[in-house]
């Protein structure tokens, strides 16, 4: 088994409160970290697991089951990342990965920015990006990571994203037919 580390964004009751926390210890939560930044709360995780999928999906599952009125909503490290970002998870400098964004370095075919390319704030889906790094460059996935973990993290914040959007389609069908 390997250690998995992410961070659940969660809505529902302070897990900071006492009971909540004995609860989650009592439930085998002892590996995570709870905390908050002004109205957003989360749980970080150093958990054991075959996968980091499988860390993932357990988890989520038994928060919610757990404590019941709590809703895992976002997985992080998110999907988006800066050219910056980029760099630094590559292994690159900031000037090497703007050269091959803008194709005047390597095949070309950058992914397209997931923000308006036109804004000073461009940002690439981190899943897209380490692929066309396997693909194109063929650089060891060590340096950067494993593309199967940023599609897997894209994929299930889609996910906790169409549920929330499906419950809310839900209750406006309800409402609309009583």
């Amino acid at each position: 088994m390997t250690a998995h580390e992410f961070t659940l964004i969660v809505d529902g009751p302070d897990l900071q409160d006492e009971v909540l926390v004995d609860v989650l210890f009592e439930a085998g939560f002892d590996d995570a970290t709870i905390g908050r930044v002004g109205s957003i709360q989360y749980l970080d995780f150093d958990r054991e697991a075959e996968s980091f999928a499988d860390a993932v999906l357990s988890t989520a599952k038994d928060i919610e089951a757990t404590v019941p009125d709590v809703r895992v909503i976002h997985l992080e490290p998110d999907d988006l990342v800066t050219m910056s970002e980029i760099a630094e998870k590559v292994g690159r400098t900031r000037e090497s990965v703007r050269l091959l964004i803008s194709g005047d370095r390597g095949p070309g075919g950058f992914p397209v920015p997931a923000t308006h390319f036109r804004s000073r704030q461009r940002m690439w889906r981190w899943q897209e990006v380490a692929l066309w790094f396997a693909e194109k460059l063929g650089e060891p996935q060590v340096a950067f990571g494993d593309p199967g973990r940023a599609q897997f993290i894209s994929a299930f914040n889609a996910h906790l994203k169409w549920r929330e959007v499906d419950k809310e389609l839900q209750h406006r069908i309800h409402q609309s037919v009583g």
